[in-house]
């Protein structure tokens, strides 16, 4: 295959307002616009301003990468760094702490590269079917493809394509942000364009046009809903008004889902929008309990007597191809049931929350929570209570029934799209904590590729201090760049991007839960860990232990 073999897969040159249209031109500029803006009204201006100019073709690509789809990767990161490397002819000393120094792959190439007097006009979608050709090349062949593709792209274009090819493609826009402007721009409203960009669609089966007014979209019997997101609750319960108005479940920590029942078929969507019906056949009992056209929301839970086991369990079963009987055995699964959105082929979302309850319950029977029923699926039961006293007691015993704390909803709130305040919240208990050590120190990615802000952390343990977690947030920025200068100042060795620092500082670590591990030196692996304050108060001397740890371990069972 020739250098200019690959010209066959550029679509015609698109025109906007009479001037032919550079469409990667137009993607790197809108990355760079985007990964510079923190605020929630500018990126929707760029994305609208991107929408208004690219062709069709990009823009459906832009849909689908910024939602989540995924590009293949037909080669490894040591290949990339070797060819970059050579390419570049600095010296691989100088190429791996110019790495260190930028924290990231894609953009350390763009930066060692020469920058190109003259960039292809070549679209979006060109390159994406270019890197889709890598697939049956052999190795060297690949290097010379990606060797090309540098040679004819401007530093920013460069940019993109690294991260698109390295299956790195991250840019700081919630689904809300580009369902916004894409409804702004096309006129679809914005519930329908969040139903269409969810399920397992992709740019070579569909155009821009099907996708976005078309009733094609439609057609594929296995497409979820969008889910309707809580915030955490702000203030005091009293402050919602009346008991009476609202009804309470319980929080249950598991993986939120999507079972779906249509034509016979069962299919089961996480929120990130994996089909995953594969990966639990304890659930395929829904079959003979859920009628025709139905959509459940709910959590998928690793069940044991009466209540849910711990995370960890259900994270042995997470990003597994194979499932042997041991994990089957040790970590079965039922799917909490807590909302519908469809029933017999309606659509149900803009029911009451009551009227929707009472399908539920018409589905699932008695809400009483037993050993692994037969069906795989179990009802959410509701929490009794008659004042906001009385249900903060009832938060505190969470814990005892491995839940995280309280969902409140309204009911007379309809199902809604996306995250929303006002109807549903989330009243969680209060985090674990544990004061401890920064140990190790790692620069950050975007814009703080140039700060320390990934700290690692350690507890006593017989006079040595022993890491157990890592975390990344929770500082202000002000505090970052103190930390940041703290690291600089005070390092005592390096090993590739990590510092070592001399143990000074005490923070406050916030948790949602611990489990015992095997892949840690702690022997401890914390859930959700974040910093929640800098303990500028306390001496290193005064962090706690592992001891400590492993006592809220043994609570947490």
């Amino acid at each position: 295959m020739g250098k200019n073999d690959l010209r066959l897969f550029e679509p015609p040159p698109f025109t906007w307002n009479g001037v032919q249209g550079e469409g990667m031109k137009y993607f790197a500029e809108l990355f760079v616009k985007l990964d510079q803006t923190n605020k929630t009204t500018e990126k929707l201006e760029i994305i609208q301003d991107y929408l208004k100019k690219a062709s069709d073709e990009d823009k459906l690509w832009v849909l689908y990468i910024f939602s989540g789809g995924r590009i293949k990767r037909y080669f490894n990161y040591t290949h990339l760094w070797q060819w970059a490397n050579e390419h570049s002819g600095l010296p691989a000393w100088l190429f791996e702490e110019c790495y260190h120094a930028v924290g990231d792959m894609a953009e350390t190439i763009a930066l060692v590269l020469p920058e190109q007097a003259k960039e292809s006009d070549y679209t979006l979608t060109y390159w994406l079917k270019y890197i889709e050709s890598l697939k049956d090349l052999t190795e060297e062949e690949k290097k010379n493809k990606i060797i090309d593709a540098w040679d004819s792209l401007s530093k920013s274009g460069k940019l993109v394509f690294n991260k698109l090819i390295t299956g790195g493609f991250r840019v700081g826009v919630s689904q809300k942000i580009l369902i916004n402007a894409l409804s702004a721009q096309t006129g679809v409203e914005t519930n329908i364009i969040s139903h269409r960009l969810m399920g397992n669609w992709h740019p070579d089966k569909t155009t821009f046009d099907m996708l976005v007014h078309g009733d094609s979209a439609y057609e594929d019997i296995s497409k979820p809903y969008p889910f309707y997101l809580a915030y955490q609750l702000e203030g005091e319960p009293k402050d919602l008004g009346s008991p009476a108005d609202w009804q309470a479940e319980w929080k249950w920590d598991g993986i939120r889902g999507q079972i779906i029942f249509r034509k016979g078929e069962l299919f089961i969507w996480s929120r990130g929008e994996d089909l995953v019906t594969n990966k639990f056949p304890e659930l395929e009992g829904l079959n003979q309990l859920l009628p025709e056209g139905t959509v459940i929301d709910g959590e998928i839970l690793c069940w044991s007597g009466t209540k849910p086991l711990s995370f960890n369990v259900l994270q042995t079963r997470i990003g597994r191809k194979n499932l042997s009987p041991k994990i089957l055995k040790d970590a079965p699964v039922v799917f909490m049931a807590y909302d519908v959105m469809e029933y017999n082929g309606e659509d149900v979302r803009n029911k009451t929350l009551v009227e929707r309850r009472k399908i539920l319950n018409r589905i699932f029977g008695e809400t009483t929570l037993v050993a692994l029923p037969a069906s795989g699926g179990l009802i959410s039961p509701i929490i009794e209570f008659e004042s906001w006293d009385e249900l903060r007691k009832l938060r505190e015993t969470s814990r005892e029934g491995s839940t995280e704390g309280v969902m409140l909803k309204r009911k007379d709130s309809f199902y809604e799209v996306g995250r929303k305040k006002g109807d549903w919240w989330k009243w969680k208990i209060d985090p674990y904590t544990i004061d401890c050590v920064m140990v190790y120190a790692q620069k950050g990615h975007g814009r703080r590729a140039d700060l320390f802000t990934d700290y690692t952390f350690a507890v006593w343990d017989n006079g040595k201090l022993v890491t157990f977690a890592k975390a990344y947030s929770g500082l202000t920025d002000k505090e970052i760049r103190e930390v940041d200068s703290f690291v600089k100042r005070n390092t005592v060795e390096r090993f590739g991007p990590v510092r070592t620092v001399k143990p000074k500082l005490v923070f406050e670590l916030a948790f949602e839960g611990i489990a015992p591990s095997s892949r840690h030196k702690s022997g401890v692996a914390l859930r959700f860990p974040r910093i929640a304050r800098w303990r500028k108060d306390k001496k290193p001397e005064e962090a706690d232990t592992l001891d400590t740890l492993k006592k809220l371990m043994v609570n947490n069972k």
